[in-house]
């Protein structure tokens, strides 16, 4: 074999959550894998980096009780323990003129939610009353499944009794939360799915779990060593330009490298990277698989995927990004004892307390998002900060009579599909005629939102494919590890709960005195 080509089982393209899923369960089931990355990290945008000794995720991640696979994967990763879950649902709600908490009660579900529904001082009474009978009807709507010519969510809410106030303050929460944008907008039976699936299937489904650590602790890091122990061939920096079906059988995968600036292959986490630095440098230019696994968002598959899903790949062309822009405020005290808190009324969404996880000692770090960001997108980081701070002020007071030490954002341009009515037709199903190639990735049609969770779960929908196609027994094995994690309950449509990798934004208004001299600047993230 000459030095230009190279032999694996299967290449799995992309380390993001659904490509790390997907490589773990093929080398468990015995498979040789390379995984090729093209960022100098694993865990795709769920990554963190270093500003002024601390450590800033790039992105604010929570996730629901009812994300199994997702759990399931950080209990392989070693760290579901650097995981803070409820025992309890207990959300604070921060309105525009009120605030409250939102708790379940010990009763089944769906009745756990009744008192908090009937105490949601932010509406009238009838107005909450409207929206309990609404509320039924959404989840019997489940039934009905998805169509391509679905209405939006506001569509279906105004036909429902449900007038522009109780949209805005109560089932935007709903809707951002479960799929990053507002209910005018959203795809109804997505929404009507999550619904069912965070709230009406199990009183302690919606129990909220957020990191303790660093994203790149959470999930880069351990999958590192835990590829390393199974054997897979991690090549980090490494891109891939296509995929293209072999005449000998299988698939070769034609690489676009480049050499890392130095030090780069230490954000992996510190984990050691097997081969990394000589497949960066000097490694083969094509890997002939007998399998692939495109694990990479819709629009970086388009230009990978072979001639033959040419038809495919023109539908995931139309499917599109929905940017998440992500505020980082560090002030030099207190402004809040809550660890997270949603937004309604308010381009700021969801607000995390990220003071330990940073590792800041004094003072108080709030990491807040702001989804479907179109608006704020391109706006510099002054204007950003006259316009959103005091939004922050608004939703804690305290914040108002405390200096800003620092306050930068990333952006994340591509951070989710667009979930809009139509665009279910458009995600990716698994490609019929090619044995052994597969599609992953939270953009793919799981039945589940683009999040985490579904990101997981196409990974091990990708893997039993693959296994399934190159050999039974294989398949086998991959089947009895991860078969309990996609299986789906009987019912009606299952989407996911919270959107565990769009949850939480937040914004604020005009800079205070100390903005200036804090120097903020723009990370734009990884891009």
């Amino acid at each position: 074999m000459t030095r230009s080509q190279r032999q694996s089982d299967v290449v799995v393209i992309g380390g993001g959550l659904a490509g790390l899923s997907a490589a773990a369960d093929l080398a468990g089931a015995g498979l040789t894998v390379t995984l090729l990355e093209a960022r100098p990290w694993l865990g795709g945008a769920t990554c963190s980096f270093a500003r002024r000794g601390l450590t800033i995720d790039n992105g604010q991640h929570a996730f629901m009780r009812c994300c199994r696979a997702y759990q399931d994967l950080l209990r392989r990763l070693g760290s579901l323990d650097s995981c803070a879950m409820q025992d309890r649902f207990e959300l604070a709600v921060l309105g525009p003129r009120d605030q409250l908490i939102v708790r379940r009660s010990a009763l089944p579900a769906p009745l756990h939610l009744t008192g908090a529904l009937a105490g949601y001082r932010l509406l009238s009474p009838a107005q909450r009353a409207r929206a309990a009978a609404a509320a039924a009807a959404l989840r019997f709507s489940s039934h009905a499944g998805r169509r391509a010519d679905d209405v939006s969510l506001g569509d279906w809410l105004a036909a429902h009794g449900q007038d522009d106030m109780s949209r805005r303050l109560l089932w935007d929460l709903l809707s951002v939360t479960a799929l990053g944008i507002t209910s005018d907008h959203a795809d109804r039976a997505l929404v009507a799915g999550a619904a069912t699936r965070a709230l009406f299937t199990g009183r302690a489904s919606a129990d909220i779990g957020v990191p303790a650590v660093p994203l790149s602790k959470l999930h880069g890091a351990p999958a590192a060593t835990l590829l390393n122990q199974l054997g897979v061939r991690l090549r980090l920096g490494t891109k891939a330009a296509g995929v293209r079906v072999a005449a000998r059988g299988g698939y070769d995968v034609r690489l676009d490298r480049y050499a890392p600036a130095a030090g780069e292959l230490e954000t992996a986490g510190g984990a050691p990277v097997l081969d990394a630095r000589a497949a960066l440098t000097g490694g083969p230019e094509i890997i002939h698989a007998a399998g692939v696994v495109l694990a990479v968002p819709a629009w970086a598959a388009v230009p990978l995927a072979p001639a033959e899903l040419a038809p495919d790949a023109e539908r995931w062309q139309q499917l599109k990004p929905s940017p998440v822009l992500s505020l980082h405020v560090i002030y030099a005290s207190q402004v809040t004892e809550l660890p997270f808190a949603a937004a309604v009324g308010s381009p700021v969404r969801w607000v995390m307390d990220k003071t330990r996880p940073a590792g800041l000692h004094t003072g108080q770090y709030l990491a807040a998002s702001v989804p479907a960001a179109e608006k704020y997108l391109d706006w510099p980081v002054s204007r950003l900060g006259a316009e959103l701070l005091p939004e922050l002020e608004r939703l804690f007071p305290a914040a108002a009579d405390t200096d800003v030490e620092d306050f930068f954002v990333t952006r994340e341009r591509r951070a989710v599909i667009r979930q809009v009515p139509g665009s279910q037709p458009l995600r990716g199903s698994q490609p019929a005629g090619l044995p052994g190639l597969a599609l992953a990735g939270a953009w793919t049609d799981t039945g589940w939102p683009d999040t985490m969770e579904g990101a997981v779960r196409s990974g091990h929908l990708a893997a039993l494919k693959v296994a399934g196609e190159l050999s039974s027994e294989l398949a086998s094995e991959v089947a009895s590890e991860v078969a309990s994690e996609v299986a789906e309950p009987p019912g009606p449509l299952a989407l996911p709960p919270a959107p565990t990798g769009t949850a939480l934004r937040g914004v604020v208004v005009r800079p205070p005195a100390g903005l200036a001299r804090a120097g903020a600047h723009d990370f734009p993230g990884p891009e």
